[in-house]
């Protein structure tokens, strides 16, 4: 990073953005892939399961009950929690060569990855309280409200009651729920910025998201819409060619290739779907992190801080354990200034610096 710092406007954030991602798109694209494949090729599997038990359905043959439940324990059991675990160990790297790259220094898809995994498990109890605050939790209360009107008979949950006052409810109760997700979402999207530079813990974390959340919500809302618009944008545009191309193919033409070609054409949409996420997920990744620092320069005089350490005014003392609370910082005297002058100590708690924060890089890492 040759530029000071200072606080950016959103349109400033996305330029920034951009550049970083255009200066290092493979490495991104990399850290992005691995989940991203990992997930890709776990639905595709689920898919070709749903698909050969259908054919045997409908050719008289019935499928075992001991293969479909052993199905549905590896899936519960493998593929869930190693879906979640790749997610959030992918949102950390993400993170971690995006503060690199903000901080001047270099990154490597295998240096992103082996910083972070040495802290995993905080990363993935980390993305399991989001995805318990922002969905599982409404989700519950969706499913709770929605059998409590069933059993207390309100008018409509019959099958053969066509009062609106049911389904009314349930559009009024999604809309309200799915606001609350949203307000959730906004207050623990820096979570991860915090955890991977701080060092801090996956509660703690989630606190201190909130804290630097407040007054940029609403600019991370508009980000997560343009980012919305974009992927929308993109998948179309590489569904809709495949769509036509395999209807301009002779050997699919007719009724006796309808089902074939739906097959194809759903797999193939799903395939664009996680091309286009891995595509736009490192936007995200690097977004939110410059938000972070955004925000640190904002709340906490960040970038006055970097301009000490730059000067090399700002060491901070041995420390066994580098969290947020329990640094102390220390001014030490130029080497023009009178010997007269004194020491000067900071005693309260400071912000960890940038570049002791960042997980120690291993030896030999470049550039690229």
């Amino acid at each position: 990073m040759n530029e000071p710092l200072h606080p950016l406007t959103l349109s400033e954030i996305l330029d920034r953005t951009a550049h970083i991602y255009r200066s290092r798109f493979l490495v991104f694209f990399g850290i992005g892939t691995l989940p991203a494949g990992f997930i890709f090729a776990s639905a595709a599997g689920i898919f070709a399961f749903l698909t050969w038990m259908g054919s045997r359905t409908k050719h008289g043959a019935t499928v075992p009950d001991a293969s479909l439940w052993i199905f549905l324990t590896a899936l519960l059991v493998v593929v869930v929690p190693l879906g979640l675990a790749s997610i959030a160990l992918g949102e950390a790297a993400m993170t971690d060569a995006a503060a690199r790259t903000f901080l001047g220094e270099g990154i490597t898809i295998r240096g992103a990855y082996k910083t972070i995994w040495k802290r995993g498990w905080r990363y993935i109890g980390l993305y399991t309280w989001q995805i318990l605050a922002i969905t599982i939790v409404p989700g519950a209360v969706f499913l709770i409200a929605m059998f409590g009107m069933i059993a207390l008979k309100v008018s409509g949950a019959a099958a053969n009651d066509n009062s609106p006052l049911f389904g009314g409810l349930l559009v009024v109760l999604m809309i309200i729920l799915g606001a609350a997700a949203v307000w959730i979402l906004l207050h623990l999207c820096l979570a991860f910025p915090v955890s991977v530079v701080e060092q801090t813990t996956a509660w703690t974390s989630l606190k201190r998201s909130t804290l630097l959340s407040n007054g940029t919500r609403a600019r991370m809302l508009l980000l997560y819409v343009l980012g919305a618009v974009l992927n929308q944008i993109l998948s179309w545009c590489l569904m809709v060619p495949i769509i036509i191309a395999l209807s301009l193919i002779p050997s699919l033409q007719g009724q006796a290739h309808a089902k074939l070609v739906g097959v194809v054409a759903l797999f193939a949409t799903y395939g664009s779907f996680f091309a286009v996420k891995t595509l736009i997920k490192p936007l995200y990744g690097i977004a939110f992190t410059l938000f972070y620092f955004d925000q640190r320069i904002r709340k906490e005089g960040f970038d006055i801080e970097w301009m000490m350490q730059q000067a090399g005014m700002l060491v901070s003392p041995p420390a066994p354990d580098p969290v947020l609370d329990s640094t102390q910082v220390t001014l030490l005297p130029d080497a023009q200034m009178n010997p007269a002058e004194i020491v000067i100590a900071a005693q309260e708690p400071a912000c960890l610096s940038p570049r002791e924060v960042l997980m120690e890089r291993t030896p030999g890492e470049g550039n690229a």
